[in-house]
């Protein structure tokens, strides 16, 4: 990457970052610091991962995904420098030459701001060749161990990586093991610090129809009566640090409009987290993934949803750790529907449906391999229940997620 941004002539230098790592939640913040960004009229370019239905979606000006035409004829401008890093250094990854194509178009757009997520990890994630202002470590929990480490102190360590000299590191509340390891990168690079439960945090929040009012206290000031549109403490704390990444960004110790902030946040979507799709049925789309995206995402829905009865729609990765998952969704689960998402790597449902079995007991558990059929039955078992407190819950990846919204013509 460094050899292929010195060869475009450093895009992603044209630009202030913000820069997001973590395990969860990173989507979600990112989607929130550009909205109170572009309530500020400033241009902003955001580049997520991965995306729900097409990969436009992942490269972000206005916070519209680049058109088809623009998509292709970016590719083809870089590609000439892609042959010459891969006979250099050898071949880019898909994700390399996506990231690059995401600077050249902020660099070219040009934007005011970019607000980049790593795609996996830090240190040595492909985004890491830019220097952000300001350094976003969402929550960190296990996660990609295979590749980041076997345990949180590694993981963070991989993660604390985009924290640069003198920058602001924006620290989501964190296991005292993994906050550890982020305050000493911090100190070693000479980052000013600012963390939840400290500079900054949630003062309160209460049930809202549609989602939440919070109370915020920001880095500069307090924000009372801010509706949020999302479900969960998590998104609560996701809005908090990212109206603190904006604040840290922003010249001047003057806080931020509190008209500005209630707009850009009533306005936030985070598509595939906790999304309501459809009513009667109740049916949400979650796209957790990991044992610490399906505790707040199963908090979340007691807290939020009084479901009397909730059949939950399950398809994951085979390199997750399933049984974990599997435990989480069982005390808020009357039934599960075990399926496969369309990614190679989705778990085989027989042996899935085996290992639920296992958590929920065999009466409990249903095999229908394809997605579609999986949901069909999920809402026919939910009508069999309270019209008004039934729900199906779609959850296991993000893959399952773009699948199902794109099954249910979400979007």
């Amino acid at each position: 990457m460094v050899g292929l941004v010195d060869l475009l002539g450093q895009p992603q230098a044209a630009f202030p970052v913000i820069h997001i790592a973590g395990t969860n939640g990173k989507s979600s913040t990112a989607r929130m610091v550009e909205a109170l960004l572009r309530e500020r009229n400033l241009r902003v370019g955001r580049y997520t991962s991965p995306e729900f239905a097409s990969m436009r979606d992942r490269i972000c000006v206005d916070g519209a995904p680049l058109d088809e035409d623009r998509f292709v004829e970016l590719f083809h401008e870089l590609e000439p420098h892609f042959g010459i890093v891969d006979q250099k250094y050898g071949q880019l990854s898909f994700f390399e030459v996506l990231t690059a194509m995401a600077f050249a178009a902020f660099a070219d757009a040009p934007v005011d701001v970019a607000v980049i997520e790593t795609g996996m990890g830090g240190t040595w994630d492909a985004t890491n060749v830019v220097t952000g202002a300001v350094a976003v470590i969402t929550a960190i929990s296990l996660d990609h161990t295979d590749y980041l480490g076997p345990d949180v102190e590694t993981i963070a360590a991989e993660k604390a990586g985009i924290i640069k000299p003198g920058a602001t590191a924006v620290l989501e509340q964190q296991v005292i093991s993994a906050a550890e390891v982020l305050m000493r990168r911090s100190a070693e690079v000479g980052a000013t610090v600012a963390r939840e439960g400290l500079e900054f945090g949630v003062l309160h929040r209460e049930l809202a129809m549609g989602g939440q009012l919070i109370h915020l206290k920001g880095l500069k000031g307090s924000y009372e009566e801010v509706f949020l549109p999302l479900y969960g403490a998590h998104q609560a704390s996701n809005a908090v640090t990212a109206l603190a990444a904006v604040e840290a960004l922003t010249a001047g110790d003057d806080p931020l409009a509190d008209d500005l902030v209630r707009q850009a946040f009533a306005q936030v979507t985070s598509p595939g987290r906790l999304e309501v799709v459809r009513r009667g049925p109740t049916v949400i789309i979650d796209a957790a993934h990991n044992p610490g995206g399906m505790e707040a995402s199963a908090d979340a829905i007691t807290e939020s949803f009084g479901f009397t009865r909730l059949i939950a729609v399950v398809a994951v990765m085979a390199d997750k750790d399933v049984d974990t998952i599997l435990e989480l969704l069982e005390p808020i689960v009357e039934e599960i529907v075990i399926s496969k998402n369309s990614s190679p790597r989705s778990m085989d449902p027989e042996e899935l449906a085996q290992r639920a079995e296992s958590v929920f007991g065999q009466d409990r558990v249903h095999l229908a391999p394809r997605l579609d059929d999986a949901i069909d039955l999920a809402i026919s078992l939910a009508d069999q229940g309270d019209e008004f407190g039934a729900g199906v819950l779609i959850t296991g990846s993000v893959v399952t997620a773009g699948d199902a919204r794109l099954l249910l013509k979400v979007g």
